[in-house]
């Protein structure tokens, strides 16, 4: 199966400055991938090598197994959105987009598909200066939209949107990869796109340090199981017993770590320690995240 996305050890300088060093991934069709890391990590700078608007200076990035140059009409193929303000604010909604339109030699009833699509079209006549940033992130992605494409390319799509417009998306971008389409979507916020993405890439300083489903993601750092008992310091003699590290808390209250809940209660039971509360902290998505940017080798 060819790849849709795939970047080979994709490297960027900029003078002395490293913006992105050694970058593999590949994206396959039918899914949808959060692009993630801190403001600054190089992630504008790696999707601008993708679409051709920057030249790596070591490595190569393929869409449809090719460089975005060498497809043939690759508007065609590929939709992206890296800002929301490339837009002449005196024209109507409707006009910037006949105009990109026209471009790519596609008829204006298109134009008017795409609205319906992003659910513009009652502020379709309006001049885009009277548009919020939510209307200008919806525009944008119907510009993406005009040819039809099987990849969009967003970087931070979800900005300025209410929370029905997340929602919105989401649902959008869900329907539009069960298409067997590709979306790629860049953030600095993992718990943004979590309910929308499949897999995630994560890069800091211009370096990949994840690369995995979000459901391996969130699995990897498990949170710790807090145990309150009115023996804590008998359970956790049994809990060592077992080769179970813990740390002690207040108010009775035990951390344990590296074992579930069950197999706690399993122990505090076989030694008849009474349990008067057991339960695990989780994680927050943010949490991972900035654990796994946080200090990553430059």
């Amino acid at each position: 199966m060819t790849a849709v996305v795939k970047a080979e050890s994709l490297t960027k300088r900029f003078g002395e400055v490293l913006a992105v060093a050694d970058l593999s991934f590949t994206l396959q069709a039918g899914t949808i991938t959060g692009f993630l890391g801190p403001n600054g990590a190089g992630k504008t700078t790696t999707l601008r090598m993708l679409l051709g608007l920057a030249t790596p200076t070591s490595g190569r990035a393929l869409l449809f197994d090719r460089p975005y140059a060498a497809l043939a009409q690759p508007a065609r193929r590929i939709g992206a959105v890296l800002e929301a303000t490339d837009f002449h604010l005196g024209r109507s909604g409707r006009d910037h987009l006949r105009t990109l339109a026209q471009v790519v030699k596609l008829p204006d009833t298109r134009v008017d598909e795409v609205l319906r699509l992003v659910e513009l079209q009652a502020a379709a006549r309006r001049r885009v200066k009277g548009y919020s940033l939510g209307m200008r992130q919806r525009l944008g992605l119907a510009a993406a939209l005009l040819g039809d494409p099987e990849l969009l390319v967003l970087d931070e799509p979800a900005n300025g949107l209410d929370p029905e417009g997340v929602r919105w998306l989401r649902d959008f971008l869900r329907a539009f990869a069960l298409q067997g389409r590709t979306v790629l979507i860049s953030s600095h916020q993992l718990a943004e796109v979590a309910q929308t993405v499949d897999q995630v890439l994560i890069i800091s300083r211009g370096r990949l340090v994840v690369e995995s489903s979000l459901e391996q993601l969130t699995a990897r750092i498990r949170g710790s199981v807090r145990v309150r008992s009115a023996q804590p310091a008998h359970l956790q003699h049994a809990l060592t017993q077992a080769n179970i590290q813990t740390t002690t808390s207040n108010d009775h209250v035990l951390l344990v770590h590296g074992a579930t809940s069950d197999r706690v209660g399993d122990i505090a039971f076989a030694a008849g320690i009474p349990i008067y509360e057991l339960f695990t902290e989780g994680s927050s998505l943010e949490e991972i995240f900035l654990e796994l940017t946080t200090g990553a080798q430059p």
